[in-house]
């Protein structure tokens, strides 16, 4: 038929074979991903169904948080990992919301994302930090390298925001399921413009809970141009 688009299965299609996932929020009772240790090794299973290799776990710090310092969550992280018996690698992070608090979380000690002292970040989704900019920089000037999450959430972010940002020289994250309209109609067109655009470094589930996520990614379908971009992305995560 004239003008048929084919689409993949991206759970058939093998892209998520060996994958590392920067990007989820596992760590059970911390924030609003799972409650519980049997949710979260349930989680864990579901993920090493699909073969992925490497889960790191990013609960969310933020000013609705105030216990998720980087001694909480390292004592938590490890008692749950006794529990674990699966195959995949757990490491742990954070996601860091850009609020009032962060200045001086990033004088006390934080989580870094990877081997190369990068920093998952993330701001309101309808409002940006009235200090983004200076944040980013002081990210930079004590050693790490920003990774925006998910910057196709953010209502408030322009094209020009996003190539100002790019420009700057930090990473993006996109959430996979942005794609499949997960999020809404928004999030996946400015997800597929930043991704045609070659804007995004990493790629990340933001899994939360199995409920409404396991079956929209069983489903997922994705062009095939659309699969290789991603391809890309899921090595960049390998080389974190």
């Amino acid at each position: 038929m004239f003008g048929f688009k084919r689409k993949y299965n991206v759970v058939q299609s093998g892209l998520l074979r060996g994958m590392r996932d920067i990007h989820a929020h596992i760590l059970p009772g911390v924030d609003d991903g799972a409650a519980t240790a049997t949710q979260s090794l349930e989680i864990l299973d579901y993920l090493a169904q699909l073969g992925f290799r490497e889960v790191w776990f990013t609960p969310h710090v933020m000013e609705d948080c105030p216990g998720n310092t980087p001694e909480a969550l390292t004592r938590q992280f490890e008692a749950f990992r006794t529990r674990y018996a699966g195959p995949l690698s757990l490491r742990l992070s954070s996601e860091y919301m850009l609020d009032a608090l962060f200045p001086d979380r990033l004088q006390t000690g934080l989580l870094p994302l990877g081997d190369k002292q990068h920093l998952l970040v993330e701001t309101s989704y309808m409002f940006s930090p009235p200090d983004l900019d200076s944040m980013l920089l002081d990210i930079c000037k004590a050693g790490y390298t920003p990774v925006i999450a998910h910057p196709e959430r953010y209502g408030y972010m322009s094209a020009a925001d996003h190539q100002a940002l790019k420009e700057k020289g930090y990473a993006f994250q996109l959430n996979l399921m942005s794609l499949s309209g997960y999020y809404g109609t928004y999030a996946r067109r400015v997800g597929e413009q930043l991704l045609e655009a070659g804007s995004y470094n990493y790629i990340g589930t933001d899994l939360h809970h199995l409920e409404r996520y396991q079956p929209m990614l069983d489903s997922f379908k994705l062009s095939r141009r659309h699969l290789d971009l991603l391809a890309q992305l899921i090595e960049n995560n390998n080389q974190l």
